[in-house]
C-alpha cells in the first residue's frame, strides 16, 4: 500500500474508533451513554493500537502530524514526505468523523447539548485559558513523542509494540488528558472539526474555531520539543 494512503486509512480508522467511543458516551440514548472518562480513554488507546497494527508495515503508522514533525526533528523521517503525510492524516480524520456521524445518525437529534455534539468531533478545554491550554497540549504531546522514541530503543516481540503504544495513549489520557481532552494530534482534531463545520448535524452550534488553533499548534510544538529533548539527553 502507498504510505500516504496508509496514513489516510490508519487515521480514518483511529478516528472512527476514537471519536466513536466519545459519541457512545456523550450522545443521548446510546447503550453506552454516561460510561465516563475511563471508557473514553480506554477506547482511544485501543483505537490507536488497532490503527498502528493496520498500517505500521506500510507507513510507520504516524497517524498524527505531531509524530511526523517529531520524527523529522529526530532525523528519522525525510523532509520531502512531511507535507504528504500530514495532508493524508487530516483527510483521514475528516473521513473518519463523517463515518462516526453516519453511525450515530439518529442520536444527534436526541442530544440537545451542542457542546456535547462538538466533543464527538474535536477537543475543548475543561477550563478555557489559551496559554494554559496550549501548555497542556505541548506537555502531553512531548510526553507522547518521548514515549514513542523510548519505545524505539527497546526490543519487543512481534506484534507487541502497537499494544505498548496503545498503553502509552491510555497513560497520557489518564494522567494529562483532564485539562484539554488530550488532542495530542492535529489531524484527530482539525479533520473532524472541519467535518463538524460542514455536516448537517441537528442543532450542532459553533465549531469553536477560536479554540481550534490550540490542538494544532500545541501538539506540533510538543512533537518537536519531545524529539529535541530525546536527542539532547537520551541519544
Amino acid at each position: 500500500m502507498n504510505p500516504y494512503l496508509a496514513e489516510f486509512f490508519g487515521t480514518m480508522l483511529l478516528v472512527i474508533l476514537g471519536n466513536g467511543v466519545v459519541a457512545g458516551v456523550v450522545l443521548k440514548r446510546t447503550k453506552s451513554e454516561n460510561a465516563g472518562w475511563l471508557t473514553i480513554v480506554m477506547g482511544w488507546g485501543l483505537a490507536v493500537t488497532l490503527a498502528v497494527f493496520a498500517v505500521s508495515s506500510f507507513s510507520g503508522a504516524h497517524l498524527n502530524p505531531a509524530v511526523t514533525i517529531g520524527l523529522l526533528v529526530d532525523g528519522s523521517f525525510p523532509a520531502d514526505q512531511v507535507v504528504g503525510y500530514i495532508l493524508a492524516q487530516i483527510a483521514g480524520g475528516f473521513a473518519g468523523a463523517i463515518l462516526v456521524w453516519l453511525h450515530y445518525l439518529p442520536h444527534w437529534k436526541e442530544t440537545p447539548d451542542a457542546a456535547a455534539k462538538l466533543s464527538v468531533f474535536s477537543t475543548a478545554p475543561a477550563l478555557r485559558s489559551p496559554i494554559s491550554n496550549l501548555i497542556s497540549e505541548i506537555i502531553a504531546t512531548a510526553v507522547l513523542i518521548l514515549g514513542l522514541l523510548f519505545l524505539g530503543g527497546n526490543e519487543f516481540g512481534q506484534g507487541l509494540k502497537p499494544l505498548v503504544v496503545g498503553l502509552l495513549i491510555i497513560a497520557i489520557g489518564l494522567s494529562l488528558g483532564g485539562t484539554t481532552g488530550f488532542a495530542i494530534n492535529p489531524a484527530r482534531d482539525l479533520g473532524p472539526r472541519l467535518a463538524h463545520a460542514i455536516l448537517p448535524i441537528h442543532g450542532k452550534g459553533s465549531s469553536d474555531w477560536s479554540y481550534a488553533w490550540i490542538p494544532v499548534v500545541g501538539p506540533m510544538i510538543g512533537g518537536a520539543l519531545g524529539a529535541l529533548i530525546f536527542n539532547l539527553f537520551f541519544n
